[in-house]
């Protein structure tokens, strides 16, 4: 039974889906430094382990010690009243990577919404139509050259688009992108 170190950061790595720590890193803001401390130190990185259980639904048991099954055994979980369940996606490295299942008050989803789902960027998150593709004004999941972020996007005369969103701002044709989704709410954390 490994319970800190090296044990326990791969059991995260696994439950995450990651190869490797960098990916981790990326996705919870550590530094690959803190976790080679971890592992040297054989420290056990308990709000990180807790954070892991809650995000992707392994067993808390199975992440802690290494003991029973990496999925637990399943138990239906009561129904919420209001509550609905979305597909999670993790957005990293410019790719959308299955993430499991969000679970959210249904007054989040506005009427109209065909194929609702959460999209995880790290430090922002939003709420995104999979089933809108036209690109209209507002903010879009889009995929640019097989690479995918979040933009705010407007419409321009002469069939152009201005796309903007962190350090990037430029004018195109809406064919040089593909809308994988319209996002309806960003989530982001107060600093």
């Amino acid at each position: 039974m490994a319970s800190g170190g090296k044990g326990v950061l791969r059991r995260i790595l696994d439950a995450y889906g990651f190869n490797l720590q960098k990916e981790l890193g990326d996705l919870l803001g550590i530094s690959s430094g803190t976790m080679s401390t971890w592992v040297r130190r054989n420290y056990f990185p308990g709000d990180i382990v807790v954070t892991c259980a809650l995000d992707t639904g392994v067993s808390l048991l199975w992440l802690a010690t290494g003991q029973g099954e990496m999925w637990g055994e399943a138990t239906p979980a009561a129904p919420v009243a209001g509550a609905c369940t979305l597909p999670k996606y993790r957005l990293l490295a410019g790719q959308l990577k299955e993430a499991g299942q969000w679970s959210a008050d249904s007054s989040l989803i506005p009427d109209g919404v065909v194929q609702p789902a959460y999209v995880d960027g790290g430090r922002v998150s939003w709420l995104v139509d999979l089933a809108v593709t036209h690109i209209a004004n507002g903010r879009w999941l889009v995929d640019i050259d097989g690479n995918l972020d979040v933009y705010d996007i407007a419409r321009l005369p002469g069939n152009q688009v201005r796309v903007s969103g962190g350090n990037v701002d430029f004018q195109c044709s809406p064919d040089a992108l593909k809308a994988l989704g319209m996002v309806w709410l960003t989530l982001t954390p107060q600093a």
